[in-house]
């Protein structure tokens, strides 16, 4: 078995897993129930599922400046997803879309609780963002 062929069905197996991690990520966002899980499903699979479909990219197509390309977009998204996923978590749990009831954990309402009481301000204004003047 010579390597193009070796290397053809790697390719295919990254392929079709990718797409199937990607196609689980799209079932996982419509039908789990709450934004947590629907976020945890939206990054974690698909990210592995786009990893895997550049990797069968890259061995299908063996040019090194297609190669290049693809790690640079793996790298990318690797870098953006949690950022993002992070911030859309913070923010619902913010405006209340998280159910606290199936947290385990929640070390966020205690952070919160922490920083709203170190503010010590009645108009809730925090030091940091009064005027040179003291006002």
């Amino acid at each position: 078995m010579s390597w193009d062929a070796v290397a053809d069905v790697a390719a295919a197996v990254c392929l079709i897993g990718g797409a199937l991690l990607a196609f689980a990520a799209g079932v996982g966002v419509l039908r789990f129930p709450d934004l947590l899980s629907r976020m945890h499903a939206g990054t974690k699979p698909q990210v592995l599922g786009l990893v895997l479909v550049l990797i069968g990219l890259s061995l299908r197509l063996r040019s090194g400046s297609a190669v290049w390309a693809l790690v640079l977009v793996a790298l990318f998204q690797m870098l953006t997803a949690p950022v993002a996923a992070h911030l859309v978590g913070r923010a619902g749990f913010r405006t209340g879309k998280v159910r606290r009831d199936l947290l385990v954990v929640d070390e966020l309402t205690a952070a919160q609780e922490r920083a709203g009481s170190h503010t010590g301000d009645s108009d809730g204004e925090s030091d940091h963002r009064r005027d040179a003047d003291g006002r």
